[in-house]
């Protein structure tokens, strides 16, 4: 019987970009494929997406990717992986949609196979593995867990989750089936930690609707409700609202609006009749009769939301009694700017309400009580936390020992670390390549790129342009050497300081005629004596570029 190998490629130690990789002998297949957003110090990056570079070399063993549901951490990295790995792709139904809307848009991806799932059917993957999806309680419907069979037994991977016994959609998690899955034995827990550090219960999203009913029906004016684009529930529970409190419904954000599209025309979003409504047909309306639903929950400089805070959106600007609602949790990183976008809503008279100061969102993440119960359903022989920072992942591992998981059968594994289960038992195997990935427009690149250093330097402390005349008969130098900078100080503070700068490297190029006959070595002796005057003068290290033209 072959050993089965744990291979995480995203998720482990970090947020978001999720992708698992299960292999048994000549089999493999991979949950979820799912993109990262980039940081503040990683200028032009547009996604960073997992390495598969362990899966390309094995193409030919790869069997499906299996998608839990149809966040962009699980899904987003679909249009760059599947053209570097061509296997079908099942997933559940509105996933299904949301993937199937991405692939169309690119040519690369226009033909993938993709495969809409139900729950409760075993689905065979080669001769190893055959999966049966279950129900879970996230922020999206259709959130799906997975139940893999294979030859050493079974695999439960949660998928993001969490335990809600009045969800939007009704549809609570299946507790039946994990209770099922535990009195019949089950090898290997893969549970979600996003939220294990949260001690309690995660609140119910009916909690978050009634929130909203207050908010929409008491406001004075227009309201606007800014939440995550794939959040289809928490949209639902916002044109229930608008309904009740008799508006009309708009839509803003060009994500937002494929999204509730396809939600809608596949059943996930129930729309009463003429609630929907255009902006040119909106303005029409007086505010108090009007809900607009937008991006830009987490700050993101392009968003609808943020554009609107900074009074450069095209169509929309704030009026004086509009109601915000920003229904979302700012993401580690954003709060920043999140805050930005309020203060600047505040400052045109708008009455802000977040998650601080009002009951308005709720996380879709399972806290520390509902981890326990599903550890004690299961009742795992081995147990790996998965989705969440190293802390995350600890936090997890801890309570899994306190509801009495064998510590020896806990591991916490990081992206490129490989479990192998066998008869010998569990152990830790070789780490494999698990770098991330950045999507940089058009191009890819990984950590060891050169081009993010220079954009830092570049944000930080500009470009010197220094340019060298030779003559194009004789190559001697002629003429005083040049400097014209970018981002680098005001002109005004520049004008002595590069005269000085073409003083020194006349002095220094003097001291060596032969450079002039030597271009590439003529170059870098400009480069390293500008580089070198500048940060002894300014305590600046700007990019350094030298020009030598033949004249």
């Amino acid at each position: 019987m072959p050993p089965l190998r744990i291979i995480p490629l995203g998720g482990l130690g970090e947020i978001g970009k999720n992708m698992m990789a299960l292999e048994c002998g000549d089999d493999i297949v991979v949950v979820d494929c799912g993109v990262q957003f980039p940081d503040d110090d990683m200028p032009g990056v547009d996604l960073i997406i997992p390495d598969v570079s362990y899966l390309v070399e094995r193409a030919d063993r790869v069997k499906a990717i299996l998608i839990t549901h149809g966040h962009e951490d699980h899904i987003g990295a679909l249009p760059f992986i599947l053209p570097q790995i061509n296997v079908p792709v099942y997933a559940p139904r509105l996933a299904h949609g949301l993937i199937s809307v991405k692939l169309n848009d690119r040519r690369p991806t226009r033909g993938a196979v993709v495969e809409a799932i139900e729950p409760g059917i075993g689905y065979q993957f080669g001769d190893n593995f055959r999966a049966t999806w279950f129900r879970v309680c996230h922020s999206i419907p259709d959130a799906m867990g997975i139940a893999i069979e294979t030859p050493r037994g079974l695999v439960i991977h949660t998928g993001d989750f969490k335990i809600d016994h009045t969800p939007v959609d009704g549809r609570t998690i299946d507790l039946t089936t994990l209770a099922r899955h535990g009195a019949e034995g089950v090898l290997l827990l893969l549970s979600d930690s996003t939220y294990a550090e949260v001690p309690g219960y995660t609140q119910s999203e009916r909690v978050v609707g009634e929130a909203l009913d207050r908010a929409i029906a008491d406001a004075p004016g227009r309201v606007m409700v800014a939440t995550f684009a794939s959040l289809i529930s928490r949209v639902q529970q916002v044109v229930d609202a608008a309904e009740r409190a008799h508006r009309k419904v708009g839509i803003v954000g060009r994500s937002m609006e494929d999204n509730v599209a396809v939600a809608t025309e596949m059943g996930y979003l129930k729309m009463p009749p003429g609630i929907l409504q255009n902006l040119s047909e909106l303005r029409k309306l007086p505010p108090h009769e009007v809900v607009l639903i937008t991006t830009g929950s987490q700050g993101e400089p392009t968003s609808a939301l943020v554009r609107i805070a900074n009074k450069d959106h095209r169509d929309i600007s704030v009026i004086e009694g509009d109601t915000v609602i920003i229904s979302a949790t700012p993401i580690p990183g954003n709060e920043l700017g999140v805050g930005r976008t309020i203060d600047n809503l505040m400052r045109q008279g708008a009455t802000v309400l977040y998650d601080r100061i009002s009951t308005v969102h709720v996380h879709g993440h399972a806290s520390q009580e509902e981890l326990k119960m599903m550890l004690n359903l299961v009742r795992p022989r081995y147990f790996v936390p998965v989705h969440g920072e190293y802390r995350h992942l600890m936090a997890h591992a801890q309570l899994a020992q306190d509801v009495g998981v064998a510590q020896s059968g806990i591991f916490v594994l990081e992206d490129g670390d490989v479990l192998e289960l066998s008869e010998d038992g569990a152990r830790m195997e070789e780490k494999v390549s698990a770098r991330r990935i950045y999507v940089d427009g058009a191009n890819r690149r990984d950590h060891r790129s050169q081009v993010f250093r220079q954009r830092r330097t570049l944000s930080k402390d500009g470009v010197v342009v220094v340019v060298l005349s030779t003559d194009k008969e004789s190559g001697r130098l002629v003429g005083e050497p040049k400097a014209v900078a970018s981002g680098f100080m005001e002109d005004s503070e520049t004008e002595e300081l590069f005269q000085d700068l073409a003083l020194t490297l006349s002095r220094t190029l003097a001291g060596d005629p032969g450079l002039a006959d030597q271009p590439d070595r003529l170059k870098s002796k400009m480069r390293e004596t500008a580089r070198e005057f500048l940060a002894s003068e300014t305590n600046r290290r700007p990019i350094i570029i030298p020009v030598v033209l033949e004249v």
